[in-house]
């Protein structure tokens, strides 16, 4: 038998709290409501500290697959007919991962207590981001949550289909980096020294080269430890200022600014807006709040900002391609030309997710293309980087016999 604290609502209206024990958390709410009150929070004591669980819950991680799961199946529990609160029972009792299980019980006791489902989901913004909670909230405020919810897993599905190629896109270039940095480091650190113990025997002027690698040789065997604190220390710096907004929106424009990889970046976040908002739209949400979620589901806050401004032109009357059009760098002119015509057509949600399918496949060709441009020049600059080494330290080799005089 567990202990379970709980908050409930008197029938006069005043709040009250106590503990019950019960094998579960559903046992509990439903001694809770025997005694006559209204069950606000329900949660699993602490033990001894006193402490509820709830606060190591909400740190802990919860996969995708399983928040994509639970996104799916909720999905088809309401469309079936079954209570949102019977559904939520449902889905926490048989989940397999125990983060997820208590979370989604978590979840249920609150829209069992009267808060709505996007509010309850809100309060763990590590499995369900704001993208996601702002999409039920609409859901739930038109009537049409099962449809959002379905919605919502496609989109994550697409999500997890593209961000996975970006990520099998690097790998190659990712594995090239490493190589490249253990080849010097084996160098630097084993095969130089040896050589520089020759060359010190035979005394004579080494070549300017040469006499470069062995300080760089030097210096790695001396301060090695140093070099390997100040990297770890500025990568702690690096990460912190990252975390901070101003530290994010710098690196989003400098990312922004690089040839090539500043278009696959926008054109990922084009192909993102266009399926949100052709997603919401489809779903009957007003072009406005549609408008507002898909700027969230961007990814990248500088283009985000542009499209905030696009969002102010249409709350003031302006049609959706015109305001686009003021963000050239995400929006391209033949974009906007099929928006302005699927406004006036009255199929701006069918054109948004064609135009979605289009540049997914558009940003595919970008990534191959990309990653056959980084495979020769890393295989370049790996070459060059050995070959510098080898070739400076066979120069006093050519001239042993003015060294050894």
């Amino acid at each position: 038998m567990a202990v379970f604290a709980y908050t409930a609502l008197e029938k006069t209206g005043g709040k009250t709290s106590g503990m019950v024990s019960a094998e579960d958390r559903s046992a509990a709410i439903k001694q809770v409501i025997e005694k006559g009150l209204h069950p606000v929070l329900v949660e699993e004591h602490g033990g001894a500290s006193g402490f509820p669980a709830r606060g190591l819950l909400r740190r802990s991680r919860v996969s995708r697959a399983s928040v994509a799961s639970f996104t799916r199946e909720l999905a088809n529990l309401v469309a079936a007919g079954i209570s949102l609160s019977r559904s939520l029972h449902i889905l926490s009792s048989e989940a397999s991962q125990p983060a997820a299980r208590r979370q989604w019980a978590a979840v249920h006791d609150d829209v069992v207590g009267g808060a709505s489902l996007a509010d309850a989901l809100a309060k763990w913004p590590r499995s369900f981001p704001p993208v996601y909670v702002a999409m039920v909230k609409a859901g739930e405020t038109g009537g049409f949550l099962h449809v959002v919810l379905e919605q919502i897993a496609d989109f994550q599905s697409r999500e997890r289909d593209l961000k996975g190629r970006l990520k099998a896109a690097c790998v190659y270039p990712a594995v090239l980096t490493v190589l490249a940095s253990g080849v010097l480091v084996f160098l630097l650190t084993y095969f130089i020294p040896r050589f520089s113990a020759i060359f010190a025997e035979f005394g004579g002027a080494l070549p300017w080269l040469t006499r470069a690698i062995v300080g760089a040789s030097s210096t790695v065997m001396k301060y090695g430890l140093v070099i390997v604190g100040a990297g770890v220390l500025t990568v702690v710096i690096v990460r912190r200022a990252l975390a901070s907004e101003s530290g994010r929106r710098s690196l989003e424009a400098l990312t922004l600014g690089l040839p090539l990889v500043g278009d696959v970046v926008a054109r990922f976040a084009l192909v993102r807006f266009c399926r949100m908002l052709g997603t919401l739209l489809g779903s009957g949400v007003p072009l406005i709040v549609a408008l507002q979620v898909a700027k969230e589901a961007i990814g990248n806050q500088t283009l985000a900002d542009a499209v905030g401004e696009a969002v102010e032109q249409v709350q003031r009357g302006s049609p959706l391609a015109r305001s686009l059009a003021a963000c050239p760098r995400l929006f391209p002119a033949s974009t906007i030309e099929m928006v302005a015509v699927a406004e006036e057509s009255a199929s701006l949600d069918k054109e948004l997710l064609r135009l979605a399918d289009t540049y997914e496949s558009d940003l595919d060709r970008r990534l191959r293309m990309l990653v056959a441009l980084a495979e020769p020049v890393l295989l370049f600059a790996m070459a060059a980087v050995v070959g510098t080494v080898v070739i400076g330290m066979l120069l006093p080799i050519f001239t042993l016999q003015e060294l050894i005089r």
